[in-house]
This record gives structure tokens, C-alpha cells and sequence, in this order.
């Protein structure tokens, strides 16, 4: 039985035969729940650093009652215990145990265990009769994933606020890919997935960049560019703990709107013996069929007061997709605005073949309701990740009232994406209408839409294209934390370093035909096939056709750098003429934030620097061929069966990246923010009596000072004609400060039945794209376009409030209600005119003098609402019948409204972009003490991935995934895993405006692991 004996997870120390020296005195800082004896012990545990033994046979494990916060240990145990038959008794300074309340005879000290804790429990067996212990028996316990469940169930109970986690084994035990893919479980949280892989959370429906991420407490950097985290660089292996923090405390640092995802790293003390887990995987595609190999290991040990803990993961991915599109809606305005021929024949060719004209050809609010399709194509996309992470902690612990802690972090991740393109792009600069064979004048009609689904055109432009994206990430994360508990005083302290670099090289070598073709939907996206007109071919099997254009570079640099300071204080308190005042916490956090992007374009055009002679002449047949299902490993493409030659990335490097070619920085796009943030917080706990419900609230404020220095080039236009930026960047300063109440409180209205609500003012910063000071000219627009460094974050004012019910093992209940309304998003706008701007002419006369318009990202006025449900059932079934015992499941469901239209140009409305109305999850699993078994599915419903030309919004289709995962362990100390993740081998689509018109249609296959574990 799981409760044969129970011993604290929390603080679980040495157990020694002769009393410990005085400690100061343990005060609960938190109110207990009424809820079973072990877990009250469990949660006294944790605030007080006592543990517990008992015989479970003896004592049961019956209901206590709620017990407020700010009593002495002894005080709660009294409480706890009152009315169940059972007595406390102290052994030493940090062990207890439960007794029956008459009198037994208790166990010498002498007969405990050296060393009790989490994963190894010794069970008591007393006999009054000889008057002492007779029996010691140790079982060693081992992690399973329904005990994960209840410890994540009771950090939610614990916590103050709304808030969801997971722990190590509910990571471990699921057939992840990176720690994106583990938080999907979690209520109210998705992904974004990008080629069959996890790589951005979005909490609660709201975009990526809405959610503060901190690790050890230490706001994580990343290589992104924003401020969103790039997951998919963490794998999950080295992560302890995560947990979702949905309402703020005035104590939290503040930066996210949807939500905080703290993550947390092993320390020594987290296991109270030595410890070494050894796990090696092979995981196998099956687009691209290859076995890619995974390890990782954690070892941990502590000496007296030292403890040290190392851990690394090393994991390679060869993810392959295959993907058929047809690229969005394009308006017939791009061929009937055309002053010439091409404007002409396209309105004639309307007007023959679908019935269709126009008062004016010329005028776009008529013509941008006529679309075509503007680019189709097949893809084969080759996602080859090599993964490394690693973590090391010392502590130095010499008693339960004081840590220190030094934690680093290090990590890389090697990430190459090819990509090849058979393509067709209707809408090229030389092409128009030839013949329309079919068009829809009905399916959107509500919009006044004519959509034509399947036209010839004059002068399609085919291209093949070979791509190659090459990111490398180093990142590193370094923190001091002390950790001090007094009598009535309690400190922490964090000090902390978070960076990383990121260099991307991308390439794109491009070989382009012009010729007639015919181009229509289909149910998987579009095709495009050879026409009627003479010259048209089929653009699958003429690499002669394909003359080259360019091999294009592209380098960009980005450098992040965080340095953090906090320090909490907390005084208990106990008031006579106040008693429900508990406690006053106080603190200040600094952070200071550098980051800056460094980035260039070239174009090479012959064998050397400055030749163009391979433009136009050069043809596709001139390079190494190969059939695209030789070139990417897992043969030939998958969607429809279509072949084709193109010349392979590696090859192309070789041939086209002639000796001395390097792609240089351009002043123009370089910038650079610094930010530093200076925060204040105050709050209070207080616990009282409304009638026999036991309440507790915490309030507080935080007040935050801002200051932010942006730096980028400017350009400018010399004499001559010629254009160039400033010599050296240009800075701009910004500030803000805010004032952000929070207040979190909790009724316990019935034994383990908890109303929980919450409300505070929160904030998100803006992009730091949006505040870096460059600036871009358009010289023939008369505008410039600037950052804004004077950019206010979006700020939300939120509220929620739910119920909980906690049951037996670990089971619960749960419902919540929230609302958001948002205001200050970030937009484009006109904000000013630079006067009196000198233009010149190519060859250097004076063009005019002439007044510039500025454009800037600005905070919009107005606010939109967004309004959500979550709800959440883990119940293990053992609870229902003894035959269902080692069932269970666990599911969640969030279903959110969004008051946000997405205006496009066409006055259509749509959701808030990336935001799905109705996500869920369910988890059925079944274990007992050698075999584990789960299956999992993962839903997400349809939503707004952007609006094309701000016009035609474009859906991705609902995605749901079925993982599964299975384990046996061979011995107490091996375990054999089998994994896999999208087992039904589920395609990724998405569509412009109606189903009816596919946009996207991507397969990214299943993937199958077999593992072997070993925990000593």
C-alpha cells in the first residue's frame, strides 16, 4: 500500500538515535486544508521541516480538520489530531511520530532507521506485549506516475493562486520531445507546432510572447529575438518540476499576461540518499525511418551537510515532413490594377469565363474580392536536432532552517531544417487570367467573394528551390539562492546570470521557369499541371527549363544576456489585537537585460564576388541531380505520390559558397535594447473563521520601475544619390512605472471542497523589435519607419474564481471561471513627420525637398476581453472498486471567448490569432508494481494562424495527437520503456476562410522509441 508508511517527501532527513540541538521554533506559515492524515502531515511537512513515521495499520488514515496558518507545529499537529483516537509524540528535534492515543509503549530511538525518505520508507510494527519493536521491515518504493499525480495535486492545493504543475516523473514517463511537448498536458496550455515538433507554449489561448518563463527563478533568455522562450532547446530530461502559475501574487515577478511557467532543476537534497539514474533510447520515424539515439543520466549524493548533483541529456532528432499547399488567397487586383495588357485581359477573361466585372478595374475595395490561388507546390521538409542539456548543483544544508545553493545550467542546441520546393507561383510579375474553368461565387458569398478554383494562366512562375536553415544555440544559466528560516523570520535570496547566443545561416538556392500552366485546388491543398497553351511543360520532369537566379545567404546574430537579484523577507506574526494578520512579506527584485541582433543578406550570381554571368544561363540540368526520395533519408514523397530532381543542400554549399564568400552584417538591421527593472513588493497573508469555514487571503502590490535604452543605425541619403546609414547607432531612452495590486484568497467550504478566487493587474512588455530605435526609409514613399522605445507595455486586469474538490489519493475535482480585459496592444501608426528631407537621383541631382512620414508601433486604445472555463478530473478508479485498482485517468478541458475581432481590410471579423476556443486533454493509465501503461490524446481546436495581405484570415485546422507509453520494470532497478508519439499518424492542415480551400496538408509521421532505465 502506498500509505503503508508515511514519510514526508518534502524534508526528509537523517534520522539519528540521540535528540538533535535546539532548533528554533516550526511555525506553520500556511493554512492546512481538512483533508487525510497523511496528506496534512505531508503539507505540515513541507512548511516545517519535521517528518513522520506510523504504522498505517494503527493509525488509518482518517480526516482532519482545517487547521488556519501562523500556529506552532505542535499546535497544528494538536488540531490535526483531535477527535481521531491518535496522539503526537517527538522522537527528536525533526522526527515525530503518530501514536494510538492509549498509551502504548513507544519505539526506542535506538530501533530507527539511519536514513528514511522519499523513495526508501521503514514500517513500524509495534507490539505491546514485549513492550518494543520487534519487527523493522524497508520496502523500497519506487516513482510512478499516479504518485506524480498526487504530488502535482498537492503543490496545486498548496499553492497560493490558481495553478497547475508537473513533476519529474510525469515528464520522464511520457514520450516527449522536448519540455514543450510535456506542458501540453497541463490545463489551459498548447503549443505551437512546427513540422511535427513542439516549439512555443501558449497558456490560456493567448500568444507565446503573453508568458513569463523562469527557470529557478530566473527569467530565462533565449535566441528568439523577442522575448519569447524557444522550447524545443530544453529537453525535459534535466527538469524537476513545472508549474503554471495563472494568478499572480504581488511576490512574482511580473512580465506575463496568459501566465508564469517556473520551471525548476534538481538540487542534492531533493532525494535524501544517494541517487543515479542511467536511461538510453532509440527513436525511430517513420517518414524518414530513421533510429535516432537518446541519454541522459543524474547522479546525486550529499555528505553530512553537503550535498552535489550532476545530470546531463543528449538527444538527436531526423524529423521528416512532407507537405502539399496552396498558399492562401491572392486578390485579382494584383493583374487587374496592371495599367497594360495585363490588366486588360485578366478583367476580359472575368468577364468571359465567370460572369464578373467592375465599375473600375482600378479600384481595390471591388477587385480584392475576387481571389485566386496565389502559390502551390510540394515540400519535403529534413529536421535534423542534435540536443544537449546539463545541470549541477551544491548545496550546503547543515539543518531544515538552512540552504545554500549554487545551480548551473548549460546547454546547446544544433538545429538544420532543408527544405525542398517544387512550386508554382500564379501571381508572378508577368502572367495573368488565360482561361478560368471553374469558380465559386456561392460559399462566400456572405463576404460578396468570387474565389476561382481552377485557372489557366499566361506565365506561371515554376520554381525549384533548395533551402537550408542552420540555428545554432548555446545558452547558460548560473544562480546563487540562500534559503534561512528563523524563528518568526524567514529570508531568501536569488542571484543569478541567464544568456544565450544564437547564430542562424540560412540559404536558398533558387532556379526559376516561366511558362503557361493551369493551377486548382485539391482536397490535400492545390496542384499545378501543364496547360493547354503551347509552351507549357510539366514542371516535374524539365530541369532544363529551370534557369538559375541566385544563391541567396542570410546571417543573423543574436546575443542575450539577463542578470537578476531578489530578496524575500517574511515575518510571521501573531497579534493579539489582530490575529487574523498571519504574515507580512516584503522584497525587491533588479534585473538588467541586454539584447541585440546583428543581421545580413547576399546574393551570389556567378562563381565569384561581383559576377552575375550564371543568371539567366546557368539551367537546373547544369548541377548534380537527385530524385528527391534519394536526397532526404525514408524515401519517396509521401502526399501524392509526385517525383522530382533537385540538387541537394550539401552539394549546393560546395558548388555555390565560393572560397573567401562570407555574408556580411548590415548596419540597417542591427539593434540593441537595454532594460533594466527595479520592483518593489509588499503583501500580507490572513487566515480567519467565517462561521466553520476556515478562509485565507493573501494581498499585496507590486510597484515596478522601468528603463529602457534602445540603439539601431539610421539612414541616410548622401549627395551623390547613393544611400547609407549614421556612422554610429542612434539611442533613444525610454521609462514606465506600475503599480500592480494582486489578492489570491480560499474557503475551505466543505472537507476537501475549496472556493478559490483571485484578481490582479498584471503586464506584458512589449517586443523588443517593436522598441529597438532603427530606423527603415522608403525614398520613394517619403516614409520612415522607427522602433519606439517610448512603447508602454499591454496590461491586463484579470479575475477568476473556481472550486476544488479534493478526494482520496490523490484525486480531484476542479472548475474555474476567468476573465481578462486587455488594453494597450501594440500597433502600427502614423506618429509623426520629419520635415524638409533632402532626396536625391541616382546620379546625384537634387530630386526635392520633401516632408517624411513616421511610422511607430504604438499602444492602441480600446481593450478586449478574453473569457475562459477550465476544467480538471484526475481519479484514480481504485478509489470506485477494489477491481479497478492501478486504473486512472486524468483530463482537462479549456473552452475561451475572445472579444478581440481581427479587423482585416475587408471588414471581416475573426478570433484573436493563435487563440483556439476549445482545447483538451485525457490521460487513461493503468500500473501496478512491474508494469505501466498510458495513452494519452492531446486536442486542440481550430483557430486564426494570421490574416493574409491583412485581408483573408487563415485557419489551422483542429490537431489532435494520441501518444502512448508503456513500461516494465525488469527488476526494482530497471525499467524497459516502449513510446510513441502520434500513433495514428495525424496530418496537419489548414485552410483560407472555408475548409473548402486547403492551404496547408503536412505530414510529419509517428515516431517509435524503445528505452531501457536503470535508478540505483
Amino acid at each position: 500500500m502506498r500509505r503503508t508508511l508515511f514519510l514526508s517527501i518534502a524534508l526528509a532527513l537523517q534520522v539519528t538515535a540521540t535528540t538533535a540541538a535546539a532548533e528554533p521554533a516550526r511555525v506553520a506559515s500556511q493554512a492546512i486544508a481538512a483533508q487525510p492524515l497523511d496528506s496534512a502531515l505531508n503539507a505540515l511537512s513541507r512548511q516545517t521541516g519535521l517528518q513522520f513515521v506510523y504504522s498505517a495499520q494503527a493509525a488509518g488514515n482518517p480526516r482532519t480538520a482545517a487547521v488556519p496558518a501562523g500556529l506552532s507545529a505542535e499546535a497544528v499537529l494538536t488540531q490535526l489530531l483531535a477527535g481521531t483516537g491518535l496522539r503526537f509524540r517527538y522522537l527528536n528535534a525533526t522526527t515525530v511520530t503518530i501514536e494510538a492515543d492509549a498509551g502504548a509503549p513507544a519505539p526506542a530511538a535506538s530501533a530507527l532507521p539511519a536514513a528514511v525518505g522519499s523513495d526508501s520508507v521503514a514500517v513500524l510494527e509495534g507490539n505491546a506485549a514485549a513492550g518494543g519493536v520487534q519487527h523493522l521491515e524497508t520496502i523500497q518504493v519506487t516513482g510512478s506516475y499516479s504518485r506524480s499525480l498526487e504530488q502535482a495535486v498537492d503543490l496545486k492545493r498548496s499553492n497560493i493562486g490558481f495553478s497547475d504543475s508537473i513533476v519529474a516523473t510525469d515528464v520522464a514517463d511520457f514520450p516527449e520531445q522536448n519540455l514543450a511537448e510535456a506542458l501540453q498536458r497541463m490545463p489551459g496550455v498548447t503549443i505551437e507546432r512546427s513540422k511535427g515538433l513542439g516549439t512555443k507554449v501558449n497558456v490560456r489561448g493567448l500568444p507565446s510572447e503573453y508568458t513569463l518563463v523562469s527557470i529557478n527563478d530566473l527569467a530565462t533568455a533565449s535566441g528568439s529575438g523577442g522575448r519569447d522562450v524557444e522550447f524545443d532547446m530544453f529537453a525535459s530530461e534535466i527538469i524537476q518540476q513545472v508549474t503554471v502559475q495563472k494568478s499572480p501574487t504581488a511576490a512574482d515577478e511580473e512580465g506575463g499576461i496568459a501566465g508564469a511557467v517556473k520551471i525548476s532543476t534538481a538540487r542534492p537534497f531533493d532525494y535524501n540518499e544517494r541517487k543515479l539514474v542511467l536511461s538510453a533510447e532509440a527513436a525511430h520515424n517513420s517518414i524518414s525511418e530513421k533510429v535516432d539515439p537518446h541519454f541522459a543520466f543524474l547522479a546525486s549524493d550529499t555528505w553530512g551537510d553537503w550535498g552535489a548533483l550532476v545530470s546531463y541529456s543528449q538527444a538527436k532528432r531526423t524529423n521528416r515532413t512532407d507537405a502539399n499547399s496552396g498558399i492562401n488567397f491572392r486578390p485579382a487586383t494584383r493583374f487587374l490594377a496592371d495599367a497594360g495588357s495585363r490588366g486588360s485581359q485578366a478583367a476580359a477573361v472575368l468577364a468571359r469565363d465567370a460572369g464578373v466585372t467592375f465599375s473600375n478595374r482600378r479600384n481595390a475595395a471591388e477587385t480584392d474580392l475576387v481571389v485566386f490561388q496565389d502559390k502551390v507546390g510540394d515540400r519535403v521538409y529534413l529536421n535534423e536536432q542534435d540536443k544537449w542539456g546539463a545541470t549541477a548543483s551544491l548545496q550546503y544544508k547543515p539543518s531544515s532552517t538552512f540552504s545554500l545553493s549554487f545551480d548551473a545550467m548549460r546547454g546547446g542546441y544544433d538545429a538544420t531544417e532543408d527544405e525542398y520546393d517544387a512550386a508554382a507561383y500564379s501571381a508572378s510579375s508577368r502572367s495573368t487570367f488565360d482561361t478560368i474553368h471553374a469558380y465559386d461565387a456561392s460559399t462566400l458569398s456572405e463576404y460578396g467573394m468570387v474565389v476561382l478554383r481552377d485557372v489557366s494562366y499566361t506565365a506561371t512562375q515554376h520554381e525549384i528551390l533548395s533551402k537550408q536553415r542552420s540555428n545554432k544555440t548555446d545558452y547558460s544559466q548560473y544562480s546563487a539562492a540562500l534559503d534561512w528560516k528563523g524563528e518568526s523570520w524567514y529570508i531568501d535570496a536569488m542571484a543569478g546570470y541567464s544568456g544565450a547566443e544564437k547564430h542562424s545561416d540560412y540559404a536558398n538556392l533558387k532556379h526559376v521557369a516561366y511558362a503557361p500552366s493551369r493551377t486548382r485546388w485539391t482536397d490535400q491543398g492545390g496542384e499545378t499541371i501543364r496547360s493547354a497553351r503551347s509552351g507549357s511543360f510539366d514542371m516535374y520532369a524539365s530541369p532544363d527549363k529551370y534557369l538559375f537566379e541566385a544563391y541567396e545567404t542570410t546571417l543573423e546574430k543574436v546575443v542575450d544576456d539577463k542578470y537578476a537579484a531578489q530578496v524575500n523577507i517574511t515575518k510571521l506574526l501573531d497579534l493579539a489585537f489582530l490575529p487574523a494578520l498571519r504574515k507580512l512579506q516584503f522584497g525587491a527584485r533588479y534585473t538588467d537585460k541586454s539584447k541585440q541582433r546583428q543581421y545580413g543578406e547576399l546574393k551570389i550570381t556567378g562563381p565569384r564576388a561581383g559576377d552575375s554571368s550564371w543568371v539567366n544561363r546557368r539551367t537546373l540540368a547544369d548541377n548534380p541531380l537527385q530524385w528527391i526520395g534519394d536526397i532526404v533519408p525514408g524515401g519517396d514523397y509521401s502526399i501524392d505520390g509526385r517525383n522530382w530532381q533537385q540538387m541537394s543542400n550539401a552539394d549546393a554549399r560546395a558548388t555555390f559558397r565560393y572560397p573567401g564568400f562570407h555574408t556580411p552584417f548590415e548596419p540597417g538591421q542591427y539593434y540593441r535594447v537595454d532594460e533594466q527593472v527595479a520592483s518593489l513588493y509588499a503583501m500580507t497573508d490572513f487566515a480567519f473563521d467565517i462561521g466553520a469555514v476556515p478562509v485565507t487571503i493573501n494581498a499585496g502590490a507590486r510597484y515596478v520601475d522601468t528603463s529602457v535604452t534602445s540603439f539601431g543605425y539610421h539612414p541616410i541619403q548622401r549627395p551623390d544619390g547613393s544611400t547609407g546609414y549614421t556612422d554610429t547607432p542612434v539611442s533613444r531612452d525610454g521609462s514606465y512605472k506600475n503599480v500592480l495590486p494582486s489578492m489570491n484568497a480560499t474557503a475551505e467550504l466543505a472537507d476537501g471542497l475549496l472556493l478559490r478566487a483571485a484578481a490582479s493587474k498584471t503586464l506584458m512588455r512589449p517586443a523588443l523589435t517593436d522598441i529597438a530605435y532603427k530606423r527603415t526609409a522608403s525614398w520613394s514613399s517619403f516614409r520612415f519607419t522607427d522602433g519606439n522605445p517610448d512603447l508602454k507595455p499591454t496590461y491586463a486586469k484579470q479575475w477568476e474564481v473556481g472550486l476544488e474538490k479534493y478526494l482520496d489519493n490523490g484525486a480531484l475535482l476542479a472548475a474555474s471561471y476567468f476573465r481578462k480585459n486587455i488594453d494597450g496592444v501594440v500597433v502600427n501608426s502614423l506618429t509623426g513627420v520629419v520635415r524638409d528631407v533632402a532626396v536625391y537621383n541616382a546620379n546625384g541631382s537634387l530630386n526635392g525637398i520633401y516632408d517624411f512620414d513616421v511610422y511607430q508601433p504604438v499602444n492602441a486604445k480600446g481593450a478586449y476581453q478574453v473569457d475562459g472555463v477550465e476544467l480538471v478530473a484526475q481519479l484514480p478508479l481504485g478509489m470506485f472498486h477494489p477491481l479497478l485498482e492501478g486504473f486512472g485517468i486524468n483530463g482537462n478541458y479549456t473552452m475561451l471567448d475572445s472579444s478581440l475581432a481581427g479587423e482585416s481590410k475587408l471588414g471581416i471579423r475573426t478570433p484573436m490569432p493563435g487563440l483556439a476556443e476549445k482545447t483538451w486533454n485525457l490521460t487513461a493509465y493503468y500500473e501496478n508494481s512491474r508494469f505501466d501503461a498510458r495513452l494519452s490524446y492531446n486536442h486542440k481546436g481550430d483557430y486564426v494562424e494570421t490574416i493574409g495581405y491583412d485581408m483573408y484570415p487563415i485557419w489551422r485546422d483542429a490537431y489532435g495527437q494520441l501518444d502512448m507509453s508503456i513500461g516494465y520494470r525488469i527488476t526494482d532497478n530497471i525499467k524497459l520503456s516502449l513510446k510513441g508519439i502520434n500513433l495514428t499518424n495525424e496530418i496537419t492542415s489548414g485552410y483560407t476562410m472555408d475548409p473548402s480551400f486547403p492551404t496547408m496538408y503536412e505530414a510529419s509521421g509517428r515516431r517509435i522509441s524503445l528505452g531501457l532505465r536503470a535508478d540505483f
